[in-house]
């Protein structure tokens, strides 16, 4: 049964109390916090060296192209992480995990010092996000296994979202380090900083118990090679197991994906903006610093987010809440984002931090509250490929509209549409039985 809210006893800093009390909350959020910070930072270095390179004229299509190398081929193989995910320990998953991003920093840093073609930059940056990917699905998994049920809103508004905020302060933290410190060694700097967060990530997993993080075995695991060779068995269980029984879910994560598209399509509208209509196209830096501010603003609205959304879903429930922050999103991205000005801009900014991260709070609940244990693995890993096509697939479609100054009413348009087009379907799926 879906617990649409929380007890109505129970109140929104009863429960955050409640969470920072747990020894397994808190540690699993510290986890979060420095993988996250970490990856906001080499993230800056791939914005920094891909597309703000003072020799290069950076377009929509070189954005697509940049986000799809480092995201689809990940996402062709995403689903056969969940698959491991639910046999191995998900607390060492976090632990090897980070100390091999950090290891691929280390040598990806030295090699920039040396000049090395982009490929070689490229390809590290394929490594590093795609266990990236595996390692924030094996904290979604990880999640319900020190938390109360009753306290899931809560905790998905509290540890993603910090995480996201973390991830938003890294990416501040390596644009700050691009704009004072020399061309020439900004970006071998910036890796090798993310190298040691990614470091003190790892060091943070250690108190967590072995088994603590799930999870449940109810037979012997199988060996390696048995395991991969019945992965996609295992995955077409997990997916039947969400089609037929987790319906909820389901709908969940088609609105989620749709915002995520859209999500994608305002990010490269931003960067085009911020790159050759709010600054002078030469003016890299003034560029680079008006990105950072605009990621500053959707930081504050994912944090806003946070406090929000228990209190939002407690009055209307998990799917009236999804269900407004897209309608929402179809009133105020129009109203503010048609006038092509950077103050507007920011404030859409703003404002799309708190829908975005809102309609992930409550996908995240749905589909921890109706998935079982032992499917749930799988079943994040197809939700952060949904996500990463999404938001792959919104860019390549930007790339084939949008001008080099990021102006363009149609897509603005088009964009309102969808999200008041998603709000009425999900609606109505919502109220089926």
């Amino acid at each position: 049964m879906i617990t649409e809210r929380p007890p109505r006893e129970a109140t929104l800093l009863g429960l955050l109390f409640g969470l920072l009390r747990g020894p397994g909350f808190r540690r699993l959020l510290t986890v979060r916090l420095l993988s996250q910070l970490s990856d906001g930072v080499f993230q800056a270095s791939l914005a920094a060296y891909a597309l703000f390179a003072p020799d290069k004229q950076s377009s929509p299509a070189e954005i697509a192209a940049a986000l799809a190398v480092v995201t689809l081929p990940f996402s062709v193989i995403g689903p056969f992480t969940g698959v491991l995910l639910d046999r191995w320990r998900r607390r060492q998953v976090l632990l090897t995990g980070n100390l091999v991003r950090c290891a691929l920093c280390l040598l990806t840093a030295l090699l920039l010092l040396g000049g090395v073609p982009h490929w070689v930059f490229y390809t590290a940056a394929l490594l590093v996000m795609g266990i990236n990917r595996f390692v924030l699905a094996g904290l979604s998994a990880s999640l319900p296994r020190v938390v109360e049920p009753s306290a899931l809103v809560t905790a998905n508004a509290v540890s993603p979202t910090l995480g996201t905020i973390a991830a938003t302060v890294g990416g501040g933290l390596g644009l700050g380090v691009s704009l004072l410190v020399s061309a020439s060694v900004a970006n071998a700097l910036t890796v090798a900083l993310s190298a040691l967060l990614y470091l003190t990530a790892a060091l943070a997993v250690r108190p967590i118990a072995p088994n603590e993080l799930g999870p449940d075995l109810h037979r012997e695991l199988p060996p390696l090679r048995k395991a991969l060779a019945i992965a996609w068995n295992d995955l077409l269980a997990g997916l039947r197991h969400l089609l037929r029984e987790c319906r909820p879910a389901v709908r969940a994560l088609a609105a989620v994906s749709l915002a995520r598209f859209c999500y994608g399509v305002l990010t490269v509208v931003v960067l085009m903006l911020c790159r050759y209509t709010f600054n002078r196209a030469e003016d890299v830096d003034g560029g680079l610093a008006t990105l950072g501010l605009a990621v500053g603003m959707s930081a504050v609205g994912f944090f806003l987010a946070a406090a929000v959304s228990p209190w939002a879903t407690r009055k209307l429930g998990l799917h009236g809440w999804m269900t407004l922050c897209l309608a929402g999103a179809a009133v105020f991205v129009p109203a503010l984002g048609l006038t092509f000005r950077e103050a507007p801009a920011m404030a859409a900014a703003l404002l799309l931090g708190v829908v975005t991260q809102g309609t992930k709070i409550c996908t995240d609940t749905l589909v921890q509250e109706s998935v079982e244990d032992e499917y749930r693995g799988r079943v994040f890993a197809l939700y952060d490929v949904l996500m990463n096509v999404s938001y792959v697939a919104a860019a390549a479609a930007t790339a084939l509209v949008l001008p080099l100054d990021g102006r363009s009413v149609p897509v603005v348009a088009g964009l309102s549409v969808l999200y008041a087009a998603g709000a009425v379907l999900y609606f109505r799926a919502s109220r089926r039985p």
